[in-house]
């Protein structure tokens, strides 16, 4: 049922979108350094690898052209594919052990993003908003904060929930969101996963579901989310309840999205680098970018304002 998207190998695949414009799949090749794309129809396609000067975590495209992409230190324009970018706004951590992870852009433009402590030694990584609409100077404010590695941001249907991963501690938590206030309140855990066994392999008869990457929504407002580890997609509904799950050729997928016209095309990323040999062997796929049709459709990518 799954295929998989010729050329797309990457150490470790992540931030997938479907630009409607360009009837393009883009993607990030975080330790490589990259952004991807596809040009021409996916299944003849070809892909463009841009080479960046620090790991990407997360990027949007950008209403007026371009992407908007968070790298090691901060949060960058592009005008243009593969032109230069300018720092937008740059965040106050330590680079050489703390970067940019996962994020998007929410229906009113802002950018956001969370962080990721590479020493996961303690959780002192933030989700930032980036506004830049208005004429206004650009302005990043810290949204929410005690994580280990950021993850997992989504948006409810009726913008009235935000949720976000910490894939460190196994859980997803959710807060009341005033979209247009953009302001976050009544923190709590929407979904607690257990923590990874001792001793746990792929091949262990011990139980483990992985722990929440990348996520996204679907058109009836339920939560998708990669389980890293796990080998599988897991769909929740807005109670928390889990609705679904969609095993993956992979043990480590890392970040879904909906593509083609219809938007019901659903994309993962996953990643390769740092697994084990047999773990390839026995998964091929691992590090490339499939794709499975699905009966319920997903949103369309929401474009930075600026």
């Amino acid at each position: 049922m799954w295929t998989t998207l010729d050329d797309s190998l990457c150490q470790l695949g992540e931030s997938p979108f479907w630009h409607p414009h360009e009837r393009s799949l883009y993607w990030l090749d975080i330790p490589g350094r990259a952004v991807l794309r596809t040009r021409g129809e996916i299944g003849s396609h070809t892909v463009e690898r841009w080479h960046l000067p620090t790991e990407p975590g997360c990027m949007a495209p950008a209403m007026s052209g371009g992407l908007v992409i968070a790298l090691r230190d901060g949060i960058y324009r592009a005008r243009e594919w593969g032109g230069p970018l300018s720092v937008i706004a740059k965040v106050d951590h330590d680079a050489r052990t703390m970067r940019f992870n996962d994020g998007k852009c929410d229906a009113w433009g802002r950018f956001w993003a969370g962080t990721l402590n590479e020493a996961k030694d303690r959780p002192n990584a933030a989700l930032y908003c980036l506004d830049a609409q208005g004429g206004d100077a650009p302005r990043l404010m810290q949204m929410a904060n005690e994580a280990t590695t950021g993850n997992g941001l989504a948006f409810s249907l009726d913008a009235r929930t935000l949720y976000w991963a910490d894939t460190a501690a196994h859980r997803v938590r959710a807060w009341d969101w005033a979209a247009e206030a953009n302001a976050l309140s009544r923190p709590r855990v929407f979904r607690q996963f257990d923590a990874k066994p001792g001793g746990w392999t792929p091949e262990s008869p011990l139980r483990y579901e992985g722990r929440p990457d990348g996520a996204t929504m679907d058109a009836e407002g339920h939560y998708w989310v990669a389980m890293f580890e796990g080998g599988q997609l897991l769909r929740f509904a807005p109670s928390g309840e889990q609705v679904d799950a969609l095993p993956t050729p992979v043990q480590c997928p890392t970040m879904p999205c909906f593509g083609g016209d219809d938007l019901r095309t659903l994309f993962v990323t996953s990643a390769r680098k740092g697994r084990p040999a047999a773990e390839i062997e026995q998964r091929p796929a691992s590090g490339q970018v499939l794709s499975i049709r699905v009966e319920v459709s997903g949103l369309p990518v929401h474009f930075f304002t600026d």
